[in-house]
């Protein structure tokens, strides 16, 4: 059941908008999402002629949103695109024209209920340039922070091409929300869900890994950053990368001699793990004060009633108070006023 006695902030729901243009007719190549609204409430997401998911009204209506927050105490969601918008495939100057028209969408939904939402944008990280004149105007419009891969075209977040973005980042004081999409091997696992299910905890621990040993966290100490799904299999492997580094330092300490380790409470991660001692196992490694509340909402891999983990463990309140707002608002750089 939802503890509305405590301030509430999810920092992982998506949202599109309700009517996205036809970026094949306009670009002249296929491969981008459109909606296609074959009855009320309802939408086909489709890639090109291709089925790629249904969705409901809660996907792009704000008051549909603030309905379900409402029934189940959720007093702010942190928005970002769906991941497949990322379209870091795509010409640069195109991907840039899709991230404006996201993000305006979720700049436009946040002015509207400022106390209600809070934004993450999305920006051309294949054009290094082009990335970052979008975060800045992110920074304009009143996002907190942008929503990035956990990849960008099969390069790991550590190639040199990124760091600008990443420091910049830390210069603007926006935060970083790293969300797995285009799940490696996924050609080789096509049967029962496994790219969703197998894949995607990978991902978030290739990202987090190639962050640790390409020196980003050590570079840029203030940067915040924050990963999906608990950080997807990294904390449930970090003896072995732990291990891995000091027996093969050859391999793994090429770019950073300082140890893995050193970098847990460095960053942030979700508490979507949908177990109750996963969620005991990542507070004892991770540090309560770099878990904050994830839902994955409105999605059905997510937690269905979003803060119902959280608020059943017999934690005290100040324990439950860190995971369901403040460490949020940290990650973010906010205060509660700003909500109330």
């Amino acid at each position: 059941m939802a503890n509305t006695t405590i301030f509430t902030i999810d920092i992982h729901t998506h949202i599109l908008p309700k009517d996205i243009p036809n970026f094949k007719e306009k670009f002249g190549y296929g491969g981008f999402i459109n909606l296609d609204h074959h009855k009320p409430c309802c939408a086909k997401m489709m890639m090109d002629e291709k089925f790629f998911r249904e969705v409901d009204d809660n996907c792009w209506s704000a008051e549909k949103r603030i309905e379900d927050c409402d029934d189940q105490g959720i007093h702010v969601q942190v928005l970002s695109t769906v991941p497949i918008m990322f379209s870091y495939w795509a010409k640069p100057k195109d991907t840039l024209e899709i991230a404006v028209f996201l993000n305006d969408h979720i700049a436009g939904i946040v002015k509207r209920f400022p106390k209600r939402f809070a934004g993450l944008g999305t920006v051309p990280m294949q054009n290094t340039a082009l990335a970052i004149k979008e975060l800045k105007r992110c920074k304009e419009i009143g996002l907190r922070g942008i929503q990035i891969g956990t990849h960008v075209n099969n390069l790991n977040l550590n190639e040199a091409q990124f760091f600008p973005i990443f420091e910049a980042c830390e210069e603007l004081d926006m935060s970083v929300f790293v969300h797995p999409w285009d799940m490696m091997a996924k050609e080789h696992m096509d049967k029962y869900w496994l790219p969703w299910l197998v894949g995607m905890p990978a991902e978030s621990s290739r990202a987090i890994c190639s962050l640790i040993f390409g020196g980003i966290f050590e570079r840029l100490p203030k940067l915040r950053v924050a990963f999906a799904h608990g950080g997807g299999s990294f904390p449930s492997t970090i003896g072995r990368v732990s291990h891995g580094f000091d027996v093969r330092p050859d391999l793994c300490a090429v770019d950073n001699k300082k140890h893995p380790r050193e970098y847990i409470g460095k960053f942030y991660i979700d508490s979507l793990v949908h177990d109750p001692k996963m969620l005991e196992y990542i507070v004892a490694v991770m540090g309560a004060d770099k878990i904050a509340l994830g839902s994955d909402y409105p999605f059905p891999l997510g937690e269905l009633k979003p803060g119902q983990l959280i608020n059943s463990m017999p934690w005290d309140e100040t324990l439950k108070e860190q995971l369901l707002s403040k460490s949020a608002l940290d990650w973010l750089g906010m205060r509660k006023e700003e909500f109330s």
